[in-house]
C-alpha cells in the first residue's frame, strides 16, 4: 500500500490550532499550507508525494492511514513538530 499526502508543520501547538481553524472557517489548505508550514514541501503547497510503509514518522503514518481521501486529520504530533495532515491519495 502507498498513500499520498500533504501537511502543514508547525512548531508550536498554539499555531497548528489558528490553522485547523482557519480551515474549518474554509481556508484553501494549500494557501495555509504555503504561508505557514515550516517544511520544504510548502513550497508545493504541503505535497510530500507518495510514500510507502515505513517512510514516514510512525504517528504520521497512522495518521494518513485513518484518512478517507481527500479529508484533513487532526492535529498530530511528531518530533518535527505539529502537523495537520491531508489524504490525496491512496494506491495498491
Amino acid at each position: 500500500m502507498e498513500w499520498r499526502a500533504s501537511h502543514i508543520l508547525v512548531r508550536d501547538r498554539s499555531m497548528a490550532q489558528s490553522i485547523e481553524k482557519k480551515l474549518k472557517e474554509g481556508a484553501r489548505f494549500e494557501n495555509l499550507a504555503k504561508e505557514f508550514s515550516t517544511c520544504p514541501s510548502k513550497s508545493k503547497g504541503g505535497d510530500l508525494g507518495w510514500f510507502g510503509p515505513g517512510q514516514m514518522v510512525k504517528p504520521f503514518e497512522e495518521a494518513v492511514k485513518k484518512l478517507s481521501n481527500g479529508r484533513i486529520s487532526g492535529l498530530v504530533n511528531t518530533q518535527f513538530g505539529w502537523h495537520i495532515i491531508k489524504k490525496t491519495g491512496e494506491r495498491k
